[in-house]
């Protein structure tokens, strides 16, 4: 049984409690069982790895566009301080990059929300690699390691991942 203003648990014979000192009923002591952290934010960070996957992917397509487009143009003008080729070829493999990013965010965002076996490994690993990307990675990549990281996550992903093949 637990506290209902601050969650700490009390025996069913305590009418305070020994943390917050709240007066209690028997009807306030209410059970509750313990948060389960895959099952509670599991959606959300799929959700949310879709959506920067979603904005990598246009920025992985603006870069190609620049470098295939824009690079050229530039140079037929006479504007760019080094070779055309050069920025055409450090635009597209960036672009390229951020594309192949996008591309394994989307298969991890969807593995999540179908609960895929696969899916909390290549999230931890994206994760980590979100770091680096300031800051919505940054922010992303921390909640994902929040969430999965954890041993007793490992437990709780299993768990679940085998619910949703039963279905």
């Amino acid at each position: 049984m637990f506290c209902d203003r601050c969650g700490t648990a009390v025996q069913p014979e305590q009418r305070f409690c020994p943390n917050c000192g709240r007066q209690f009923s028997d009807a306030l002591v209410m059970a509750r069982s313990s948060p389960n952290r895959v099952r509670e934010h599991v959606r959300l960070l799929g959700i949310l790895w879709l959506a920067l996957s979603a904005l990598n992917a246009v920025v992985g397509l603006v870069l190609l566009i620049i470098g295939t487009m824009m690079v050229p143009h530039l140079e037929s003008l006479g504007q760019l301080p080094l070779p055309g080729d050069f920025f055409t070829t450090l635009l597209g493999v960036i672009g390229i990059a951020v594309l192949v990013k996008a591309v394994a965010g989307f298969a991890a965002g969807y593995g999540l929300l179908k609960r895929e076996h696969w899916a909390r490994v290549l999230t931890i690993v994206l994760s980590f690699l979100a770091l680096f990307n300031f800051p919505f990675g940054t922010a992303l990549g921390i909640y994902g390691l929040w969430v999965l990281f954890p041993a007793q996550s490992e437990r709780e992903y299993e768990e679940a991942s085998r619910e949703a093949a039963a279905f």
